[in-house]
């Protein structure tokens, strides 16, 4: 597929967000890109005004679709399962896995994230940065398992501290082709021991060290 016509769907995962939500979903649903795209939000069974507002924010984005995962009695809710939702909602050949928390800078980082990513990767990690955005493409999905194993034990902490985020893998987003998204989430949520998180922790590092990575320097905003 040309770049040109390439649509993504963006999707995320949100369970009791409805700040973050009311704060920056709607700089996802305004991205100024031609091709189009959607915005998939997966609601874990919030208990607060989260569906609320995606019923309101509906109204006025046709290219919103919100879904749920309905809570099971005796079952623990998993970001996984609520991953494997959005996945199968998807319309789009490519998926962007994308935090609430994280609005885009300006209403061109999608167009610049298709101009510049590596489309023969099955999968690119996405990192933040106060100029802009790198982007690390992997060949196949298993190359990226260490990234993935630490940084999808769902540990706040883990995910929030944002020094040197890049030299220790903690992305902010991932790109993936479709038709391996399912194979992507086998890493979610696995428990390492204390010993196989030391030895990923430190093989994520020296990989990053030597990794090549593209750029993204933020537009100005108008």
């Amino acid at each position: 597929m040309n770049k040109d016509e390439r649509r993504f769907s963006v999707i995320m995962t949100v369970y009791d967000q409805a700040y973050e939500l009311q704060e920056n979903l709607t700089a996802f649903l305004t991205q100024q890109y031609q091709p189009g795209y959607e915005v998939v939000v997966v609601d874990e069974s919030s208990t607060d005004e989260t569906p609320d507002i995606l019923k309101l924010l509906k109204k006025d984005y046709p290219n919103l679709y919100t879904t749920f995962l309905p809570k099971s009695e005796g079952h623990a809710m998993s970001k996984k399962q609520a991953y494997n939702i959005g996945i199968k909602a998807a319309k789009n050949d490519w998926l962007i896995f994308a935090n609430a928390s994280h609005a885009p800078v300006n209403a061109d980082i999608l167009q610049a994230i298709n101009d510049t990513f590596d489309d023969t990767a099955d999968l690119t990690l996405g990192y933040l940065t106060k100029k802009g955005i790198k982007l690390q493409a992997f060949v196949d999905v298993d190359d990226a398992s260490d990234h993935i194993t630490r940084i999808e034990r769902r540990l706040k902490k883990v995910r929030t501290r944002k020094r040197h985020h890049y030299r220790w893998g903690r992305y902010d987003f991932i790109v993936i082709k479709k038709s391996v998204a399912f194979d992507v989430l086998k890493y979610f949520e696995l428990k390492p021991s204390f010993v196989q998180r030391q030895a990923l922790r430190w093989r994520i590092f020296w990989k990053n060290q030597f990794c090549r990575y593209e750029y993204i320097t933020y537009l100005p905003k108008e």
